[in-house]
C-alpha cells in the first residue's frame, strides 16, 4: 500500500491536473495491490465513464454500489448492462434495515420528513461499512457539479472516512463526460434523456428544468444537495496525518 503525506498528495495533484483521468487510474493500478482501493458508483454519467476506464486499465479494481432498495428500475437495468458489457461483477452494499423496519423506527416516508436521516441509514452507513475493507476509494466527483465539490482534488485525504480518495474526473466538464460516453459507446441511464441531470433514489429525484443546476432535481423542497457521501473541506482538502 502507498502511504502518502500531505506534500506527496499535493505533488500528485499538480502532476495529474493536466493528465487524462485514465492516467490517474493507471497510477492506482500500478501503486496499489488489487483490493486495496475500490471504486464506488451511483451509476451516473460520470460513474459509467470511470467504469469504462477501469475496464481498460485494470478489471481487477473492485467496483461497488450502494443499493438503497429504492433506486430507479432503469438504474438496476444499467447495472446489469455494465456487468455484461465489461465482464465484471459489481459488489452490492446495503443497509440491513428494510424499508418496512425503517418506517416502524422513524415513520413512513422518512425521505419526506428527514431526508438526511434517510440518507444516513441507506447510504452513509453502508458506505462506511464498505470502506472498512479498503485503504482508498475512487469516486466520480467533479468540481463543476456543485459549489460543495468545487475544491475537490484529484487525490485527497478523506477525513470523514479516514482513507485516500481518488477523483479522476474532478477537472472534467459535463461536456467532456458526455463526449466520452458517445465516443466510447458507454451504456448510460436513459433517464438522462428524459430531463434528469443527477439520478439518485426514486422518491428524491426529479427532472430539472432548463437553466437549473444539475443537482436541483435532488431533494426538492429541502436545503439539501448532498446525500452525505462526499463532504469536501474547502479550507484544506489535502490534510491528513503525516506518513
Amino acid at each position: 500500500m502507498v502511504n502518502l503525506n500531505q506534500e506527496e498528495i499535493s505533488l500528485l495533484n499538480k502532476q495529474f491536473e493536466p493528465a487524462h483521468p485514465a492516467k490517474v487510474l493507471e497510477w492506482v493500478s500500478t501503486n496499489f495491490r488489487i483490493g486495496d482501493i475500490a471504486m464506488a458508483t451511483g451509476f451516473g454519467a460520470e460513474g459509467v465513464v470511470i467504469v469504462d476506464m477501469i475496464a481498460s486499465v485494470n478489471k481487477g479494481i473492485p467496483i461497488f454500489y450502494l443499493d438503497t432498495d429504492v433506486l430507479f428500475p432503469e438504474t438496476y437495468v444499467l447495472r446489469d448492462r455494465l456487468e455484461e458489457k465489461y465482464g465484471i461483477r459489481l459488489i452490492r452494499y446495503a443497509t440491513p434495515i428494510s424499508l418496512e423496519q425503517q418506517a416502524k423506527l422513524h415513520g413512513a416516508n422518512l425521505w419526506e420528513s428527514n431526508p438526511d436521516l434517510c440518507c444516513n441509514i441507506r447510504k452513509v452507513e453502508p458506505l462506511r461499512e464498505a470502506l472498512k475493507n479498503y485503504f482508498g476509494w475512487i469516486t466520480a466527483v467533479r468540481r463543476e457539479q456543485s459549489p460543495g465539490r468545487s475544491n475537490a482534488g484529484l487525490v485527497e485525504w478523506d477525513k470523514r472516512f479516514n482513507l485516500l480518495k481518488i477523483n479522476p474526473l474532478a477537472g472534467w466538464t459535463k461536456k467532456e463526460v458526455w463526449k466520452y460516453i458517445v465516443d466510447h459507446e458507454v451504456p448510460y441511464n436513459p433517464l438522462y434523456d428524459s430531463g434528469y441531470a443527477s439520478i439518485g433514489c426514486t422518491h428524491c429525484t426529479t427532472p430539472v428544468a432548463a437553466g437549473e443546476d444539475d443537482r436541483a432535481g435532488r431533494w426538492r423542497g429541502f436545503q439539501k444537495k448532498e446525500c452525505g457521501l462526499h463532504v469536501i473541506d474547502p479550507q484544506n482538502r489535502e490534510e491528513r496525518p503525516n506518513a
